[in-house]
């Protein structure tokens, strides 16, 4: 699923990520996704909080699918994807990936899709991406 030009996000595993023997908390891989993919849209010029002020709307998460390989632990290096997998008018599929930084590999540990959706902020109504989001999206993939 990674693409060569996903972006990456760097991340280490801190205590409050663990559960009792030391290992990510299956959930907290949901929390690294939506961390690298803010980052992800940040970097294309996309802020949250400007959306909704700017535009009236806002992205939500509508469906998740992850799929676990290994685990990380307490203190690993980690780098987070996020990549553009189909771009719809109202809804954008987002593929991400968590792997282990080490020396000389990236071995994966997780992965998923996520499917964000626009809505108007204040009714929670589905409503269509605007057009210049959709743009900086096309631009940068």
């Amino acid at each position: 699923m990674l693409k060569p030009a996903a972006f990456q996000w760097p991340l280490r595993v801190y205590w409050e990520d663990t559960d009792a023997g030391g290992i990510v908390f299956y959930a907290n891989y949901l929390k690294f996704f939506e961390r690298s993919r803010t980052e992800w849209l940040r970097s294309l010029g996309i802020e949250q909080h400007s959306l909704r002020e700017n535009t009236g709307g806002m992205f939500v998460v509508t469906q998740t699918s992850v799929r676990y390989q290994r685990p990380a632990r307490l203190d690993d290096e980690l780098i987070v994807t996020a990549s553009l997998i189909e771009k719809g008018r109202a809804s954008l599929i987002i593929g991400q990936q968590a792997l282990l930084k080490s020396e000389h590999t990236q071995d994966l540990l997780c992965e998923g899709t996520i499917r964000i959706g626009w809505v108007e902020a204040a009714s929670l109504k589905p409503a269509r991406i605007p057009a210049n989001i959709l743009d900086r999206l096309e631009a940068k993939t």
